[in-house]
């Protein structure tokens, strides 16, 4: 594709200072259009999840650990689409699509510090929805407001842990050959396939921590989850039944929606890598489910829909 590489001369090897990706698609009459469909979708996401964040702070009867939860679920979606979203809207319209060394890693950092938090943020939103149905009398004690900023803050720690951990290894192996990511952000996989290192320790790594992370934080929903099926089951008023129902079925779309691309993504054999496939999926989670969220416990919360009209009736 006529790419040059850029790179200095370091005693047998010529060492990789910068990489080019190759974006989501090479042909140009597409460009434009997927330019203004991201540029939507970047602009739904940030209205949607901010607008969110801004209800929740400003309507009192939102004050409570569900929406709290779900108010730092939104403000790392707006950092996993800005970390991901506007690289591809400048690659779209960009000839040349370079990124240095240091912003690669950059990106990497962050998105893997995003990625890991939402997971664990998920597993904390059912634990606070399994308290809340099956043990509603001590709720208020162990989901008091320290315990829950104790919740957040644990899940940004082991986001960040994550990200060094992921970005240490992958930065320090060496990239002598090639530097075209045939992806449209700094991703693991991709990188580990241009260096020219044993790559061996780095896939393990990756699998264990997506695995300890991912399965970890799936058993947590996993048993939430049944547990809360159990108790709801035991309701007889079949009112009571649906509101238990409802706080939860928001929650579980889009755990499905995420979790089923990262399992997808990560936890597979290196061998078994197709990255045009991969550009697919990761579509989902890096920029149409942080769109998503928003829309899907907007639509499906009474409780969010009675907040906006309280709010809409003030300013109005």
């Amino acid at each position: 594709m006529g790419y040059s590489v850029q790179a200095i001369p370091l005693l047998n090897h010529t060492v990789i200072t910068e990489f080019i990706l190759l974006g989501i698609t090479d042909q140009p009459e597409l460009r434009l259009p997927l330019f203004i469909l991201f540029l939507l979708i970047y602009a739904f996401t940030l209205l949607g999840n901010l607008g969110l964040i801004i209800l929740i702070k400003i309507d009192s009867q939102l004050h409570t650990p569900m929406y709290f939860f779900l108010s730092s679920l939104a403000f790392v979606d707006v950092n996993y689409s800005s970390t991901i979203t506007p690289r591809i809207l400048v690659d779209l319209l960009a000839v040349r699509k370079t990124i240095g060394f240091f912003g690669c890693a950059s990106q990497m950092f962050m998105f893997v510090i995003c990625g890991s938090t939402e997971c664990i943020l998920l597993a904390v939103m059912a634990y606070d929805r399994y308290v809340a149905i099956c043990n509603p009398l001590h709720y208020a004690i162990l989901m008091s407001k320290k315990m829950c900023f104790r919740l957040v803050s644990g899940s940004y720690i082991l986001g960040i842990f994550y990200a060094v951990l992921h970005t240490v290894f992958t930065f320090t192996l060496t990239f002598c050959g090639s530097n075209v990511i045939n992806h449209y952000y700094c991703d693991i996989p991709p990188l580990l396939q241009l260096s020219c290192s044993d790559t061996h320790t780095n896939e393990i790594v990756v699998f264990t921590q997506v695995s300890i992370n991912c399965i970890g934080t799936t058993l947590v929903i996993l048993i939430s989850y049944v547990c809360i099926l159990v108790t709801v089951l035991k309701i007889h008023s079949t009112e009571s039944r649906h509101k238990a129902f409802s706080t939860c079925t928001s929650h579980m779309i889009v755990v499905s929606l995420f979790y089923g691309t990262i399992f997808f993504m990560y936890l597979r054999p290196s061998s078994k890598y197709a990255l045009q496939q991969d550009k697919v999926a990761s579509l989902f989670y890096t920029v149409v489910i942080p769109m998503l969220n928003p829309l899907i416990y907007s639509l499906r919360n009474k409780h969010v829909k009675e907040a906006c009209k309280r709010v809409l009736k003030k300013i109005l």
